[in-house]
């Protein structure tokens, strides 16, 4: 049993946001449905590197457990198939631009004339309401709105853009899907469905620890800072004596203290300069080079280990590839590997959240465009009665 089994969900997105928080509940349970353009499918499976089956190794990965059909909503003959799907549906994931869907006479609220239950997670890139409500977005503007691209790379250097360039994405994904399982809860209590309605900037901003509250407290903002942190000293990446990079991340004095110690450093506790976190932040170059001399002048293996035994947070700056071999990934399960029809076997990151009661687990990857027939599906969901556990489902 998965918690989610019985749920039914008709993902009308496209590449990522909408598609990634449909994939979460898929991985719970939820029969996914995939409403993709006839003959053209998700822009994503031509995104990033082709696998071979053809689509690419992202689509395989992101798309897991779901079927595809082929709609076209454009067409008044699409439009009808999508209201005939949604009717039997508990939940309808889309994340076309505001007003398109109202404008096919899709909207919200001629859907839910069929089925008062339904709920409707709508993706954009702003939001339905506002000045924005209907600018076209992608991750990577929302998070250049934010200001999280203006914090992102070194103090002297250009914005940069954080090393997912789906991040974005992946965080209203994220919320979206929470979104989703608190109107389910919802509707158990009140037999309504409900529309929700997620921006892409939305969650990274939510993510901006303390900067917004102190901008708007005292005006006060922050620079790019590269490795650095404001809060904490020393927070940083330091360059092993052989050639690697690690990072020490000491949140309070007591930390610091055994850092000192694995360094070989106490005579740095009687100088006020390292006395305290406070002190510390106020000579972040003085501290940051007496921790990068150490570093520099050992392993990074060393460091590492000495830091572990100490109770120093610290780790190896991994490449994918070190990630992928680290006995922790394999224990953990956090890379499962999947013999695919089409490509082979492929290994793609494993289920998160790890329930060990009711377990979410991978079906299948992303399969071939119109690979189920949409009629098939509008008929069994009209004979058969939708039973998601805690929906308050007939």
């Amino acid at each position: 049993m998965r918690p989610l089994d019985g749920l039914r969900v008709v993902d009308a997105a496209t590449i990522l946001a909408g598609p990634f928080a449909a994939t979460i509940l898929a991985e719970f349970g939820a029969e996914v449905v995939k409403v993709e353009q006839p003959g053209v499918g998700d822009p994503m499976r031509r995104l990033g590197t082709e696998s071979p089956a053809g689509d690419t190794y992202w689509w395989l990965s992101d798309a897991r457990n779901k079927v595809s059909v082929e709609i076209d909503l454009r067409t008044e003959e699409g439009a009808d198939q999508l209201r005939e799907l949604v009717a039997g549906a508990d939940v309808l994931i889309e994340n076309f631009r505001t007003g398109t869907m109202e404008a096919w006479g899709l909207g919200y609220e001629d859907l839910r004339k069929a089925n008062p239950g339904l709920i409707q997670l709508s993706v954009s890139g702003y939001g339905r309401t506002g000045p924005l409500a209907s600018t076209a977005g992608v991750a990577r503007i929302a998070e250049a709105f934010t200001g999280l691209t203006h914090l992102t790379g070194e103090a002297d250097g250009p914005p940069a853009m954080s090393g997912s360039s789906g991040l974005a994405d992946y965080t209203t994904g994220l919320y979206g899907a929470i979104g989703v399982l608190l109107a389910l809860r919802a509707r158990d209590e009140t037999g309504e469905g409900q529309m929700i309605d997620v921006a892409l900037y939305d969650g990274i901003a939510r993510l901006l620890d303390e900067l917004i509250p102190v901008h708007a407290a005292t005006g006060n903002g922050r620079e790019r800072m590269g490795g650095e942190t404001h809060r904490s000293v020393p927070h940083n990446n330091y360059l092993s004596g052989d050639g690697r990079w690690v990072t020490v991340a000491c949140t309070n004095d007591r930390m610091f203290d055994r850092l000192v110690e694995v360094m070989g450093r106490s005579d740095l506790l009687v100088d006020e300069r390292y006395a305290t976190n406070s002190s510390r932040i106020a000579n972040r170059e003085v501290v940051n080079r007496s921790v990068s001399d150490w570093v520099g002048s050992v392993s990074a293996d060393k460091v590492v280990e000495g830091c572990t035994a100490a109770g120093v947070p610290c780790g190896h700056v991994n490449t994918v590839a070190e990630y992928l071999a680290h006995p922790q990934v394999e224990a953990r399960g956090s890379v499962v590997t999947i013999d695919d029809p089409r490509a082979g076997p492929i290994s793609v990151p494993g289920v998160v959240p790890n329930l060990h009661g009711t377990p979410g687990s991978i079906q299948r990857l992303g399969g071939p465009l119109g690979e189920v027939d949409v009629g098939e599906i509008i008929r069994r969901w009209a004979t058969t009665t939708s039973d998601p556990m805690s929906t308050g489902g007939e």
